[in-house]
């Protein structure tokens, strides 16, 4: 049985195809359309849909929509009952003028319930042929709570079969945060705390205070609170108030009243944000090992899996991880709500098909590459249409490995497309972590903010001898701090605090990336690389060949690695 999850309520639309318990594809609407996160998350855009993520999901599985057995959709409009979700005052100062939105839960909601007539009706002309004809597909649907589809997406792709689950995002449809047990083929949810009391928002309410796109640069902040001290860490813990039964109230606050003016886009940066930016990250750590606590308090479990737009915040979960009292923990890689798509569809897949005592029904998750892949072929016929020159590879990972021992910065591109915000080997730019320079010269290429750090891919194998107490980590979404007598080795990689966000990377999840690696240690002796994605600033990750030669030319790197060929300047 084919199930298809959608997210598409907020933003980061996606989509997810499931079959008998196993991920057949997974990607964001944002790929496909070069449009960051989908959209904007606005009631004005609630009833666009993932039309192209859902396209290619269909298409790998080959199939069309009017095969798809059920469709999971990861919000419950029934859910939001008596709860405004646009009329928050939680909104006021991160959507609109105070008040703009008033009225708008209704069509907000309508969008939601009319979610099947709009996948059936509302596609792009150039994609009827996998999407037209798909019949009544109300008698298909089903709405997954927010938060369930969070913590489905965190439990079931798991490697474990027992733990405790946290979800903590800006809102659902009334829950802010969520607590969970997942055994076996079940999910029992334990407890919630609803808006207006919301850690994301609060994350949120900073990020724009600081002069950054709220919903989406929220990962700017926790970057830029390394170079700040917590001088208004009292101030953040005035207002939060951690309470009984994993509860925690937030008080309104307006932070120009505390601190003043807020910063504009493009304005210089003062010890006041950087303060600022730090003493909001330790609020946010102390606070969620809190909650973290209560939630082993209640469960007794070894293991907690973790998923919703905060838990991207690398550095909060390596808090986690080696202050909290769980002895595994982990995080979806898609846990923004991109990931509420695979959640959505396992949840539903588990209850349909499960049994509750049975084996195990879903496969771990050990890799993202779960979006569009074209071949060798495909891309070298573009190539040839584009009139760009190009020569073949004979051994891609080696000649590779020499470019980048020569100090030169490449686009790679190989295989299937991440799931996910990170770019984890198939749509990457990678460079030489040697060099100091590295980190400036990267962030001049893509247009990036200069306290930005850039993140260090190592070999699985030798991740502990460079970074302190390192685990296998293959989504980057945990901090380790470099090795002393290693630091002055991946000095690019190494952020202000001292730490990295770590990829490792097997030969099981990716051959040719570890390959890669392998043969620059054997240059170098350094099992490391710059990894950041294969983008520029305010572009989606690219996806499509065509995507990635336009950015090539259009951007100062050295050269594209392009499955088998290679495109120099």
């Amino acid at each position: 049985m084919y199930i298809l999850g959608i997210n598409a309520a907020f933003h980061d639309s996606a989509a997810a195809l499931v079959q008998d318990g196993r991920l057949i594809a997974a990607a964001e609407e944002e790929r496909f359309t070069h449009i960051k996160h989908g959209k904007r998350p606005i009631p004005f855009t609630t009833w666009e849909m993932p039309f192209h993520a859902i396209d290619f999901c269909l298409k790998t599985a080959g199939i069309t929509l009017k095969d798809v057995d059920r469709i999971a959709y990861s919000f419950d409009p029934e859910g939001v009952s008596d709860a405004s979700v646009y009329e928050e005052e939680a909104y006021d100062d991160l959507l609109a003028p105070s008040k703009v939105y008033n009225g708008w839960d209704t069509i907000f909601l309508n969008y939601i319930r009319k979610a099947p007539e709009q996948l059936r009706d509302g596609y792009p002309h150039h994609l009827q042929k996998r999407l037209a004809g798909a019949g009544d597909l109300a008698q298909k649907w089903a709405f997954v709570n927010h938060h369930v589809s969070h913590a489905a997406s965190a439990f079931f792709p798991s490697p474990f079969t027992e733990a405790a689950v946290l979800t903590i995002d800006g809102r659902g449809e009334k829950a802010t945060t969520g607590y969970f047990m997942g055994k076996g083929n079940t999910l029992r949810q334990l407890a919630t705390v609803d808006m207006p009391h919301s850690l994301g928002i609060l994350y949120e309410k900073i990020t724009t205070y600081l002069g950054f796109l709220h919903s989406s640069d929220e990962y700017k902040v926790m970057a830029l609170a390394s170079y700040g001290r917590p001088v208004y860490l009292e101030d953040f813990r005035s207002v939060i108030h951690i309470g009984e039964d994993g509860q925690y109230t937030i008080d309104d606050f307006d932070p120009e009243q505390w601190w003043g003016p807020g910063r504009k886009k493009d304005d210089r940066f003062e010890q006041l944000h950087h303060d600022i930016a730090h003493s909001l990250q330790k609020a946010l750590e102390e606070t969620v090992l809190k909650l973290v606590q209560w939630l082993y308090d209640q469960t007794g479990a070894e293991n907690l899996c973790m998923a919703g737009g905060v838990a991207l915040n690398c550095v909060m979960n390596a808090v986690i991880r080696d202050q909290g009292p769980f002895k595994n923990v982990w995080v979806q890689p898609a846990a923004g709500d991109a990931g509420t798509a695979l959640g959505a569809a396992q949840w539903l897949d588990a209850k349909l098909h499960a049994d509750e005592n049975g084996p195990r029904y879903t496969e771990p998750m050990e890799h993202v590459y779960w979006g569009p892949e074209y071949s060798d072929e495909e891309i070298e016929q573009f190539m040839i249409w584009a009139k760009t020159p190009y020569k073949r590879l004979y051994n891609v990972a080696k000649e590779t490995a020499a470019i980048l021992a020569q100090d030169k910065i490449i686009a790679w591109y190989q295989g299937r497309m991440e799931f996910g915000p990170r770019s984890l080997g198939a749509r990457s730019i990678l460079a030489s972590p040697i060099n100091p320079a590295m980190q400036a010269r990267l962030n001049d290429i893509k247009d990036r903010e200069d306290f930005r750090p850039v993140a260090p891919v190592v070999l699985e194998e030798d991740a502990p001898g460079w970074f302190e107490n390192a685990r296998v980590s293959p989504f980057m979404l945990f901090v380790y701090p470099v090795q002393n007598d290693k630091a002055d080795r991946i000095p690019a990689v190494r952020h202000t605090d001292g730490t990295a966000r770590v990829q490792t990377v097997n030969a099981q999840q990716h051959p040719l990336y570890h390959e890669l690696i392998s043969e620059f240690k054997a240059l170098t002796g350094v099992p490391v690389l710059v990894n950041t994605s294969f983008n520029t600033r305010g572009e989606p990750i690219v996806c499509s060949p065509r995507d990635a030669i336009e950015c090539f030319w259009t951007s100062p790197f050295d050269a594209l690695i392009i499955n088998s060929f290679i495109l120099e300047k």
